[in-house]
């Protein structure tokens, strides 16, 4: 057992030598989750990925986004997403200290993560749940509030996928490449995105689905960079593959994912050229449904593809 992490200067929880999750004030947009990996050889500021929020009202073609979105409470960029032991509780001035429990004998760390109240009327709280017995992961599940318009989608995605250059997506029977989707891909946007469906996807022995992504690297902290890339972009620590599971998958689940020529907010080249951005599952919200999406991330010495 690693022993876990809970918040005392920062507001992080987690493993304490596996998986974190972490909030703003700590480095990064606000309006995001922040995942860490400390055991792929990273710096304890350093992190993997970012989680973001972004709810679909019924009828609305467009997502509501934590990151994007600027915040009604104070005036600044990012959605303000405080901590709390119970959903409809937490001080946004005092990071919760996340509830331990113990469910068919594995001691579990519970946190929630309530968001401030989106433009187009969502109003969501996330739940991160970590298990003692599975370190490089963590169980995510986001539901709206009483207060919340009705929601057609909510979906929780994975967006930086350019910090570790995941350019291979694992499906059932096939692995496809962000260059294979979109040959000759340049410039500074995002590309479409590429939609996979439930037949698509790897199946668990409990009847799951599970999809992954790695890089095509073996060393991605050898890369060459333009000058202009900044430091915060530049690969460090081990390689590692990143996944999401859902248990109980409904017949519309799906995966998305997009990718960029260029590192997010720059002109900066991503060596190597086109890699996976955003990477999420994607279903219809069922209301009254819970489900959990499992985002882990596993050096890639010890992954089966």
């Amino acid at each position: 057992m690693n022993g876990w992490l809970r918040p005392g200067r920062e507001p992080r929880w987690g493993h304490a030598a596996g998986l974190q999750v972490g909030l703003a004030p700590l480095p990064g947009p606000r309006g995001l989750l922040r995942i860490y990996a400390p055991y792929l050889g990273h710096r304890p500021e350093r992190l993997i990925n970012f989680v973001a929020v972004e709810p679909t009202p019924v009828g609305a073609t467009e997502r509501g986004y934590s990151e994007l979105e600027w915040s009604a409470l104070d005036g600044c960029a990012g959605k303000r997403i405080h901590s709390a032991d119970r959903p409809d509780g937490g001080d946004p001035d005092r990071p919760a200290p996340g509830v331990l429990d113990r469910h068919a004998g594995v001691e579990r760390l519970t946190v929630h993560f309530p968001v401030e109240r989106f433009d187009n009327g969502a109003e969501v709280c996330v739940r991160a749940r970590f298990r003692a017995d599975r370190p490089h992961e963590v169980a995510l599940a986001a539901w709206p509030t009483p207060a919340s318009v009705d929601l057609a989608v909510l979906t929780l995605t994975a967006t930086m996928g350019n910090y570790a250059r995941l350019r291979r997506l694992h499906l059932a029977d096939r692995t496809v490449t962000a260059g294979g989707l979109w040959p000759g891909f340049d410039g500074s946007g995002f590309t479409r995105h590429a939609r996979f469906g439930l037949a698509e996807l790897s199946r668990t022995p409990d009847g799951g689905a599970l999809v992954t992504a790695s890089t095509d690297e073996p060393d991605p902290s050898a890369a060459g960079y333009a000058d202009e890339v900044a430091e915060h972009w530049r690969y460090v620590g081990a390689p590692a593959v990143q996944g999401w599971r859902v248990r109980r998958p409904g017949p519309e689940l799906a995966v998305l994912v997009n990718g960029r020529s260029r590192y997010w907010a720059s002109t900066a080249p991503i060596p190597g050229g086109v890699a996976f951005e955003n990477v999420e599952l994607h279903e219809p919200y069922r209301p009254g449904h819970e489900q959990e999406y499992v985002f882990s991330v596993t050096p890639a010495v010890t992954e089966r593809c």
